[in-house]
């Protein structure tokens, strides 16, 4: 039983019961992103392996998000690697007395603003997979499709009352 809370706990799902989790016999599932669903994979009555995908949202604004944030990463990846190099310049010219404390500050300063851009492009990228991923919905034990709410076209509003998409039993008797 308590593989079944940590599973369903785990899975990334908005879930909504009436009843305490432990002694839920249907649970209401949800994708955490929001979107329009697309294809519906499964059937009233069907029965469903954990892990095996319900339905799928339309990917297509996710993935451009996606986009935009793999090539924000690689843009502040460019500023970060030509900051370094002109941090560096700026070192070597300080320690030949060519150039003052000030010019190799400002090069320390861009410099780790650099680091801190590719810092955030990097959690920005994380965040665009997953909510990429988290387009399809999963069952989260194993268990019996109870009924199919949200069928193709249906909008996903990912907010604190989500309406369910899938109710799936826990298929014990």
């Amino acid at each position: 039983m308590k593989q079944r809370i940590g599973a369903v706990a785990l899975a990334g799902f908005c879930l909504g019961v009436a009843s305490p989790l432990w002694a839920a016999d249907k649970v209401e599932l949800t994708t955490r992103v929001s979107g329009v669903v697309n294809e519906v994979l499964v059937k009233p009555g069907q029965r469903v392996k954990r892990g095996a995908v319900l339905l799928r949202l339309d990917k297509t604004i996710l993935q451009a998000r996606f986009d935009e944030a793999t090539a924000e990463q690689g843009r502040a990846q460019v500023d970060e690697l030509d900051a370094k190099s002109e941090l560096d310049r700026a070192q070597e010219l300080f320690n030949r007395t060519v150039s003052s404390a000030t010019e190799l500050d400002a090069a320390a300063l861009r410099y780790a603003r650099a680091q801190a851009a590719l810092s955030g492009a990097n959690a920005r990228r994380v965040i665009a997979q997953k909510n990429l991923s988290d387009a399809e919905l999963r069952a989260p034990f194993d268990g019996v499709v109870s009924a199919v709410p949200g069928g193709p076209g249906t909008v996903v509003a990912a907010d604190c009352q989500p309406k369910p998409l899938v109710i799936l039993n826990s298929g014990r008797p």
